[in-house]
């Protein structure tokens, strides 16, 4: 198995992008969905996507927004990947020119391979926790075991991640990627450099 992929998400300063940058995260993720607490505006994250090294991916996240709405950010924002974390359709999550991945909130019953037939033109998929009326960022895990041995799409491992979880999650799930936000916070939106540092080594190890 090749190197597990990582994702800092929820960055709202310079700094914290530019800590997840050196800590060797793969890409960041830039909220523009205004009820969350790590919400970002068009601008603040074109500065942030500004002051980045190369080679880091910008993801940008959005919840069911609207096509007009998305349009205006990708023009002021060169976002490389989109997340649709909302109750998208796979048409409402085309059309962009930016090659995207699909969040699915998993509970049990859930048909995720079924999933990711239905998101046919997705990269990949985003397994987060289902709380009832939260899109995401809850800082809760589900239950691993939900997620079968395979699937027919890249599995981008989210929800309640961080440094003392993170090399079990990978060991049982094996995903392609790991996305975490909370677990490397001091306050929502305000990510801690060590605690950066600190998952990225678990996830190497794990990796």
């Amino acid at each position: 198995m090749s190197a597990v992929r990582s994702k800092i998400c929820g960055i709202t300063r310079i700094e914290d992008a530019l800590a997840a940058a050196e800590a060797g995260a793969h890409a960041i993720g830039l909220v523009f969905y205004a009820k969350s607490p790590r919400a970002v505006t068009a601008e603040q994250a074109r500065a942030i996507v500004a002051a980045l090294p190369p080679f880091v991916t910008t993801v940008g996240l959005f919840v069911n927004a609207s096509r007009c709405e998305l349009t205006e950010i990708l023009e002021v924002v060169p976002l490389d990947l989109l997340q649709f974390h909302g109750d998208e359709t796979p048409a409402d999550c085309e059309g962009y020119h930016r090659p995207y991945i699909k969040a699915v909130r998993v509970r049990p019953g859930e048909d995720l391979e079924a999933i990711c037939k239905q998101y046919a033109n997705a990269r990949g998929i985003l397994l987060d926790t289902y709380v009832a009326g939260v899109p995401g960022g809850t800082g809760e895990a589900f239950d691993w075991g939900l997620v079968p041995e395979r699937l027919s799409k890249p599995i981008i491992l989210a929800g309640g991640l961080s440094a003392a979880n993170v090399a079990e999650a990978i060991a049982q799930v094996k995903p392609y990627a790991v996305d975490v936000s909370g677990g490397v916070e001091v306050a929502k939106g305000i990510k801690d450099a060590d605690k950066i540092d600190a998952f990225m080594r678990a996830v190497r190890s794990a990796g």
